[in-house]
This record gives structure tokens, C-alpha cells and sequence, in this order.
């Protein structure tokens, strides 16, 4: 919003996909082990909008693979914050998010090494890593802003 770019999210993408198919976003995600298309198809689909966009902000946990990118910023947090952020917007119990956050970053790394031959924990590719964890979002607008302007 603060510089005017679109926004696509291939974690929305996947919520709705699991909506979709009347699954939770676990269940949707040990349904996607067994069916490489379904990630294909989401990273595809991710790359394809992106490549094809003259300015756009691509949010997806390897989303920056795919993308033709001026910039690769990675954002993380760590797992206690994470599951206390998820707990708050989901209405679950902590406990639950904390099992559903392994399970799934499990899932996704071996999906992600299966069917791309990629490391989820290689951040290489990134341009700024930054844990949202320490920074808010303003700090962590600020950042971004600052470190595009400069490029």
C-alpha cells in the first residue's frame, strides 16, 4: 500500500485451494505430498502472474525461485512468535499451532526438495533476510523501502 505495487500471496492461494477442497490447511498440505501437480501448478500459476506483471510485490515461502525478481527479501520469525501470531489470528490453541507449524514446515521441505530440488533453509538467493520477530512492520517497511531505494 505504502508504494502502490499489487500484492499476491501463494499462502492465500494455497488457504483458498484448501478451502476448495473442504480440507484444513494441514490436511491439504499432507494431501499435496502425494500430488507434486498441486505445487506445480500453485508455483506456475505464482510465476506465470508475476512475469507477466510490470510491478508486484510475489509473497510465497519459495516463491522467489520462480520469480524473475528485481528484489528477494526474506522474511522470518522465529517459531514461538509465529505460532503466537497464527494462535491469535485462527482462534487456536497454541499447543495446536506449534504441532501444525512443525508438521507442516517438515512437509513442505520435503515437498519442496522432491519436486524442485530446492533447500528451504538456503537463503542464498535472498537480497535481505530480516526477522519480524525483532522488527515491527513499520521498522520492516522502512527497511525494505530504504534497501529498494538504494538498489
Amino acid at each position: 500500500e505504502n508504494i502502490n505495487i499489487p500484492y499476491i500471496s501463494a499462502g492465500d492461494v494455497f488457504r483458498q485451494l484448501a478451502k476448495e477442497h473442504d480440507m484444513t490447511v494441514l490436511e491439504f498440505n499432507e494431501f499435496a505430498e502425494g500430488n507434486d501437480e498441486i505445487d506445480i501448478a500453485l508455483d506456475k500459476r505464482q510465476a506465470d502472474i508475476a512475469n507477466n506483471a510490470d510491478d508486484l510485490i510475489v509473497e510465497g515461502r519459495i516463491s522467489a525461485f520462480f520469480v524473475n525478481a528485481d528484489y528477494r527479501v526474506w522474511l522470518m520469525t522465529p517459531d514461538d512468535i509465529r505460532a503466537q501470531r497464527i494462535s491469535h489470528r485462527e482462534d487456536k490453541s497454541l499447543d495446536t499451532v506449534i504441532k501444525e507449524i512443525k508438521e507442516r514446515t517438515a512437509s513442505e521441505k520435503k515437498r519442496y526438495q522432491e519436486i524442485h530440488n530446492i533447500d528451504i533453509d538456503d537463503y542464498s538467493i535472498y537480497d535481505i533476510i530480516i526477522n519480524t520477530g525483532t522488527f515491527d512492520e513499520q521498522a520492516t517497511l522502512d527497511i525494505i523501502t530504504k534497501c529498494i531505494e538504494q538498489k
